[in-house]
């Protein structure tokens, strides 16, 4: 799989075959980010609060969507570790949403571009 390797404006569009198979492999990279960011935190919030399994997936999972951890953190290094822990969240956010998008902004870039040529 060779993300992010698109054609070159000089090319022809990708056929449609091709695009989907760029979405899908973009996809699953997102999931492949979203799974690690999570296994992450599940492990932080696991170790350093010794939070269960289920609680430690529900604060990182919460986090990863955007609605902020349940359990209060009792710890300093808890507490450390959820607010890191809250940024790289908004980061991973951002990085996804470009890996996801970054296929279709293409392709409609592209396809302007092409109808373009004198």
């Amino acid at each position: 799989m060779a993300l992010f390797r698109f054609e070159h404006h000089t090319r022809p569009v990708a056929t449609h075959a091709a695009f989907l198979g760029r979405l899908a492999g973009n996809i699953l990279a997102a999931i492949v980010i979203i799974a690690g960011a999570l296994a992450i935190g599940m492990i932080g919030y696991r170790e350093i609060e010794h939070l269960s399994w289920l609680d430690a997936f529900l604060n990182a999972a919460m986090l990863l969507g955007g609605m902020g951890p349940v359990d209060a953190m009792h710890t300093d290094a808890g507490k450390l570790f959820a607010g890191i822990y809250a940024l790289a969240c908004g980061l991973i956010f951002v990085l996804v949403s470009g890996v996801v998008l970054a296929p279709v902004l293409h392709r409609v870039l592209h396809a302007l571009k092409v109808d373009d040529t004198p």
